[in-house]
């Protein structure tokens, strides 16, 4: 069994190669020789004895699950190539939430405002950005998440008020529904 692993092992370190992109090529480019080379590893599993032959099936299906999400970082400037720096990138922003707020567990505010306080802080650490740059360009746009960003404030007020007391929230809410009821069309 050995061989096979060290077999499958010199495949991935293959599609790392690729991956990594050393001749700076176009994602669609990246794209494209990532394609040849497991069609080239396909063609050869008629030559391979069976248990490298469902090895390659396993690296192929798994590479082509991958691929949709593979090759963003080529089109998108400073985009993070692997999970470990997207990891890296919001682990930095975690711990900076910590640290000015003093927590030990994540912020809330982070949970209810992550989507925007995140993109903000990554952002920043790019470049400086002026009044004219934080001008809202799409008003409805800006409405549409302003209103998401208060449906989950409101959804986490809930939740803290059903921690708190849940037999008096449930009786609120209950009283709630028997007053709808009783209401006539």
């Amino acid at each position: 069994m050995f061989p096979v692993i060290e077999q499958a092992n010199a495949w991935v370190h293959h599609i790392a190669q690729i991956l990594a992109n050393h001749e700076h090529l176009t994602g669609r480019e990246v794209r494209a020789r990532m394609l040849r080379w497991l069609a080239d590893l396909q063609a050869q599993k008629a030559q391979l004895d069976p248990q490298q032959a469902k090895v390659i099936d396993h690296v192929v299906k798994t590479t082509r699950s991958f691929a949709p999400g593979l090759f963003h970082c080529y089109h998108v400037p400073d985009l993070p190539a692997t999970n470990n720096d997207l990891e890296q990138c919001f682990g930095s922003v975690r711990y900076h939430e910590r640290r000015t707020t003093g927590r030990k567990a994540t912020v809330p505010a982070l949970v209810v405002r992550g989507s925007v306080r995140i993109v903000a802080t990554v952002a920043t650490k790019t470049r400086l950005f002026s009044a004219q740059d934080l001008r809202p360009r799409d008003p409805h746009q800006w409405q549409s998440l302003r209103q998401q960003l208060s449906y989950r404030e409101h959804t986490r007020c809930q939740q803290r008020r059903f921690r708190k007391d849940p037999a008096a929230y449930l009786a609120h809410i209950q009283a709630r529904l028997l007053t709808h009821e009783a209401a006539p069309p």
